[in-house]
């Protein structure tokens, strides 16, 4: 009789065996579907053929956090870091970010939301500024040919050099101990004031570069760089800075043109912290400030410093030492350091960054115009009349940001 009831209900669709899901129960294999069920069916196997195979395989990769090196040439876009909303203002991770859609390391709905793939960057470089080790960290598909792929569809003055795993809670901006810069600049900036100079015949003599590398290294240890950024007073804590090196390279020829190249590595810079610390070398140099300014602008007066042209700005490296000590030989994941990669980065900078200096100084003569300012600073002006002068001088910056925090150059 229960034999007989069992049966009853199995074929009146009242009996579900154990452990079948109840949506498989009522629909059995090929009863009960209707033509529009059958329909998308057949969509839906037609999906997974031909491009739906790579997108299908993609979906099933798990994803992993990594960071990517980048280099980039600024020129043209309005920083590194994407500004949602607002189109007219082209920057590179717009076209980084359409990159990893594109080759199918990201999901398309984490480009629109970058918190998705917990995506960092070491540096928040701004416009017209470049990089040679820009690095970023993300959680992307680990797809074959990777690097290939993601710079197939990127522009030839950005180019991805490098990549390597990095721990599941490894964030690029926090876990930077320190930034290193670059500063390239015509070396007739060093010629002194009362002499009578020629752009393309000024060559640097070796005491002059003495000098800019004797005040340059003045500027290593911690000290208050209040003067040297903006909106901070000289009690406010975040303006102590605390540079590790500073100095000049011997000088080059390029388009008949000398060049020379500061560098410098520091923790953590501030709005237009480095650009300054270079005017007022230069000033110094050129005969229109004392010596004994740089050390009087650590203090609490108010000082006026000039600040140099963006142009030539470089995010050199980021530097993750304390990280690759714990991390960096633990067997499971490689040190921070792109040793394999630096004849790729020279080559890069030799193709994209340094034309586009020297091209863009040669025509906007930038370096050049920015000297003749310096004979209207006072360097023992009052906070109202600097205030006064800051106003009057304020143009488009060309600015390159640290991006810690508020901190910029």
């Amino acid at each position: 009789m229960l034999a007989l009831r069992w049966g009853l209900r199995a074929a009146s669709g009242g009996f579900r065996p154990r452990n079948v899901p109840l949506a498989m129960a009522k629909r059995p294999s090929g009863a009960g579907e209707g033509p529009e069920e059958n329909g998308q069916q057949a969509k839906r196997l037609k999906g997974t053929a031909g491009e739906g195979d790579a997108e299908g395989q993609n979906k099933r990769t798990p994803k992993r956090k990594i960071v990517l090196l980048m280099a980039y040439s600024g020129k043209g876009y309005h920083g590194m870091q994407r500004n949602l909303g607002s189109s007219q203002f082209k920057t590179i991770e717009d076209d980084l970010v359409s990159a990893l859609v594109r080759s199918g390391c990201i999901p398309e709905n984490h480009g629109e939301d970058m918190k998705k793939m917990s995506f960092q960057r070491c540096a928040r470089t701004d416009k017209g500024v470049s990089a040679a080790g820009q690095i970023v960290s993300l959680k992307v598909r680990l797809i074959d040919d990777i690097l290939e792929k993601i710079n197939n569809h990127l522009p030839s003055h950005i180019r991805i050099l490098g990549l390597k795993r990095v721990t599941g809670g490894f964030n690029s901006k926090n876990k930077c101990d320190a930034r290193t810069y670059a500063y390239m600049l015509p070396t007739f900036a060093f010629a002194h004031k009362d002499h009578d100079v020629q752009e393309e015949a000024h060559r640097l003599s070796r005491e002059t570069l003495e000098k800019v590398n004797s005040l340059l290294a003045r500027y290593k240890g911690t000290h208050n760089f209040h003067n040297f950024t903006s909106q901070k007073g000289p009690k406010d804590p975040s303006a102590r800075r605390y540079i590790m090196e500073m100095y000049c390279g011997e000088p080059f020829v390029r388009e008949g043109i000398e060049f020379a190249v500061i560098k410098v590595k520091g923790q953590s810079f501030m709005m237009h912290q480095i650009r300054k610390m270079i005017g007022l070398v230069i000033a110094i140099v050129k005969g229109y400030a004392p010596e004994s300014i740089i050390e009087r602008s650590w203090g609490e007066e108010k000082v006026d410093v000039p600040k140099a042209p963006g142009l030539g700005l470089v995010l050199e490296r980021v530097h993750f030492e304390k990280y690759n000590r714990r991390f960096g030989n633990d067997g499971l994941h490689e040190p921070l350091e792109w040793k394999e990669e630096e004849e790729k980065i020279a080559v890069f900078k030799e193709q994209y960054i340094y034309p586009t200096i020297i091209n863009t100084e040669r025509e906007e003569k930038s370096m050049m115009s920015w000297l003749n300012t310096l004979s209207i600073h006072d360097f023992n002006s009052s906070t109202a009349e600097m205030e006064a002068n800051n106003k009057n001088s304020k143009n488009s910056d060309v600015e390159g940001s640290d991006g810690c925090n508020d901190d910029s150059d």
